[in-house]
C-alpha cells in the first residue's frame, strides 16, 4: 500500500528537504504553504493554518499516514510567538480527518529548547553541553514548549504517536526564509569577492576557537522519515546534527577557499553580519545584474540576524546524537560537504554566480 506524508511548510528549508525524501521513496506527498511552489512529485496545498476553518477546508479529502510539521512564524515578542505557533500546531491537528489507520506526527523545533527563545537567546543558566534529550525544559517561556503541549494534547484525544526533532542550524536552500545561514554565508562571501571586502567572521572567539555542529536538511529529512516509520522512534524527541564537531576557525577558510577568496584574520572582535551587509541591498541587485542571477533581492536570501545569533552565542554548542543512534539511525553528513553542495546547488540555480 502507498503511503500517504502531508508535509506542513512544503516550500521552506526542512520542508523541501522532506518532501524530496519522501518522493524518492515512493511516497505520496502533499505540501501545505500559505504560498505553494512547483515540486516534483507534490501535490500542493494552499492554506493559512491560523485560519482554522480554511485550514480544515484544505485538508479534507487528504487522509495522511504521517504529516511532518516543519513550519513555524516569527513575531516581535515570545509571547506573540507562543500563541501564533501554538495556535498553528492546534489548528492544523484539529483540521486532520479522522485516521482510518494509525498515524504518525512528527514536529521539527530545534536547539532553542536547550538555549531558549530569541529574546533570551544563550542568555541565564543554561544546560552543560553536549545538550542531551533528557536535560527538559529550561524555566522560560518558549514557543517551542507551547508546539510540544499542543502536540502532546492531541496525540492524547486522538490516538496518533509523535516524535519530536531538534536539529542545529540547519543548512539547505530556500528562498525567502527567515533563517538561512548557509545561503547567507554565500551571499556575504560573494559581495565579499565582488567587491575586495575582507571575508571577516561576524562572531565571537568561542564560536571561533570552540566547537560545534550543524544539520543538513537531507539529514534532517532522514530522521524525520525514519521516526515516522520506525515503531521505536514513536513517542520520543530526538536531536539530529550531521554526526561531525568542527570549529569555525577552520570552516571559515574552508568557506572562503570555495568562493577563492582569503578568510580576513580573527581578532576577537564581534562585527556582525547585519551591520556589514547593513547597505548591501543595491550592491547586491548590482551583482544580480551583472551575472543574469534570478534574485536581485538581498532580503529573500541572506537573514544576516540570524546568522549573526548563532556565531554570537558566548557558549559552545555540541549536540549529543546518542538517543535515536541506539534506536537504528545511522545518518551522517560531512558539514563543510553540507556547505559546498548547497553553494553548488545555489550557483546551479543561478542565485550566486
Amino acid at each position: 500500500m502507498t503511503r500517504t506524508a502531508l508535509v506542513v511548510g512544503a516550500t521552506g528549508i526542512t520542508g523541501s528537504a522532506v518532501a524530496c525524501q519522501l518522493v524518492a521513496q515512493g511516497w505520496k506527498v502533499h505540501g501545505l504553504a500559505r504560498r505553494p511552489q512547483e515540486q516534483d512529485g507534490v501535490a500542493p496545498v494552499a492554506a493559512d493554518l491560523l485560519d482554522a476553518q480554511g485550514t480544515k477546508a484544505a485538508l479534507a479529502d487528504i487522509h495522511p499516514d504521517a504529516v511532518f510539521l516543519t513550519t513555524w512564524l516569527r513575531r516581535d515578542s515570545e509571547a506573540e510567538n507562543i500563541r501564533v505557533n501554538g495556535a498553528m500546531v492546534r489548528n492544523l491537528l484539529a483540521a486532520l480527518p479522522s485516521a482510518s489507520r494509525a498515524r504518525h506526527v512528527a514536529l521539527v523545533t530545534g536547539l532553542k529548547h536547550y538555549l531558549g527563545p530569541l529574546e533570551a537567546y544563550g542568555k541565564g543558566h543554561l544546560p552543560k553541553t553536549p545538550f542531551r534529550e533528557d536535560q527538559g525544559r529550561l524555566d522560560v517561556e518558549n514557543f517551542y514548549y507551547a508546539q510540544e503541549d499542543e502536540l502532546f494534547a492531541a496525540a492524547e484525544r486522538d490516538g496518533f504517536t509523535w516524535s519530536v526533532h531538534r536539529p542545529h542550524t540547519v543548512i539547505g536552500k530556500a528562498v525567502g526564509n527567515a533563517m538561512n545561514m548557509g545561503t547567507t554565508l554565500a551571499v556575504y562571501a560573494t559581495i565579499c569577492r565582488e567587491t575586495g571586502r575582507p571575508f571577516t567572521f561576524p562572531g565571537s572567539a568561542m564560536q571561533w576557537n570552540g566547537l560545534t555542529d550543524m544539520t543538513d536538511a537531507r539529514q534532517l529529512a532522514r530522521q524525520l522519515v525514519w521516526a515516522a516509520t520506525s515503531p521505536a522512534a514513536a513517542n520520543e524527541a530526538f536531536n539530529i546534527v550531521n554526526g561531525d564537531v568542527f570549529r569555525w576557525s577552520w570552516m571559515w577558510e574552508r568557506i572562503a577557499q570555495w568562493f577563492g577568496i582569503e578568510a580576513a584574520p580573527f581578532d576577537g572582535t564581534v562585527r556582525p553580519l547585519e551591520e556589514q551587509m547593513a547597505h548591501d541591498a543595491d550592491i547586491w541587485t548590482d551583482i544580480a545584474a551583472r551575472h543574469g542571477l534570478v534574485e536581485s533581492d538581498l532580503a529573500r536570501l541572506a537573514s544576516p540576524w540570524h546568522t549573526d545569533a548563532d556565531l554570537g552565542r558566548p557558549i559552545e554548542v555540541v549536540t549529543d546524537m546518542g538517543k535515536s543512534r541506539k534506536l537504528g539511525f545511522t545518518g551522517y553528513e560531512a558539514t563543510d560537504e553540507a556547505f559546498f553542495d548547497l553553494f553548488a546547488k545555489l550557483r546551479e540555480d543561478r542565485l550566486i554566480p
